[in-house]
């Protein structure tokens, strides 16, 4: 793996790094620039103005270019009809990819983000990049989103799905999609911070067998204490923002295979992180 390029890295994560007030801050200072008649309907630009508040302001908590190169190479060899992200922050990885999956011949990329101050910033940047014909937000929690998407109509499968909200939702969020059958064969995943700050149930989950899977169904034995304690600290994070940390109890299909693997990089400020990418290659 290429070490990381410190010329580019974001400024260092605070205690506090997020919903402090940085997002408008993010907002003022990107319809601020200069040459906001060139960032408009520029997605690499808006990308670069945001790139730019990370580095020389404070902090951002976005996937970043490295790791946003493993997705965009990925969106680029399955060229996904519909992508969803669960998880949009600021709107980063939705223009990014957005972006990419246009390209790629795409219709639809869905930003699902529970807070709806963040889901505005995304909104008013997505518009700045000119994607809102392909990018649509929806707010409210990821799973109550997902099941009304698939309810309406409007979300009937799901070609690659970018993870990178809650933690310990990773796991029930993808059950839940495959329970609805929108994650079948020939779905793709791309999980972020399977590294830092890691994320083991899911990894267990998309690496395990079918065997394995349906055993664990039979002979549940819980979390281990790895598991339990990182499972803690992010039922904490997300406590402090105020958001609900209950998680749905879908059984998922547990006969769908997956080949999945780990791509290394970094995240912005240069430390190591990883994209697990997991492809649905069977059902038994």
């Amino acid at each position: 793996m290429p070490e990381f390029d410190q010329s580019k890295a974001y400024a260092g994560q605070e205690e506090v790094f997020f919903d402090d007030g940085r997002e408008i801050e993010l907002l003022h200072f990107v319809y601020g620039k200069s040459n906001i008649n060139e960032i408009r309907g520029n997605p690499a630009k808006v990308l670069q103005a945001i790139d730019e508040f990370g580095r020389t302001k404070k902090y951002l908590m976005n996937v970043g270019e490295d790791k946003g190169k493993i997705v965009t190479d990925l969106i680029a060899e399955v060229k996904p009809q519909t992508m969803v992200e669960l998880g949009g922050y600021i709107g980063y990885s939705c223009i990014l990819f957005g972006d990419a999956v246009r390209k790629a011949g795409g219709k639809r990329y869905y930003s699902l983000e529970r807070n709806p101050e963040f889901g505005a910033v995304i909104d008013s940047l997505v518009h700045l990049a000119g994607l809102s014909d392909i990018v649509k937000v929806e707010i409210g929690s990821s799973d109550a989103s997902i099941k009304r998407l698939s309810d309406e109509g409007l979300l009937k499968h799901i070609d690659l799905m970018f993870l990178d909200h809650y933690k310990p939702a990773y796991t029930s969020d993808l059950k839940l999609c495959e329970e609805l059958k929108l994650v079948t064969p020939g779905s793709v995943l791309a999980a972020d911070n399977v590294i830092t700050p890691g994320n083991p149930p899911y990894l267990e989950y998309v690496r395990s067998s079918v065997a394995e899977k349906q055993n664990k169904i039979k002979q549940p034995n819980g979390q281990s204490a790895p598991d339990a304690r990182m499972a803690a600290r992010s039922v904490n994070q997300y406590a402090q923002r105020g958001e609900s940390t209950s998680l749905g109890n879908s059984a998922g299909n547990p006969n769908l295979e997956y080949d999945s693997r780990l791509v290394n990089s970094f995240e912005p400020t240069g430390e190591p992180d990883g994209i697990e990418i997991s492809r649905c290659v069977g059902e038994e």
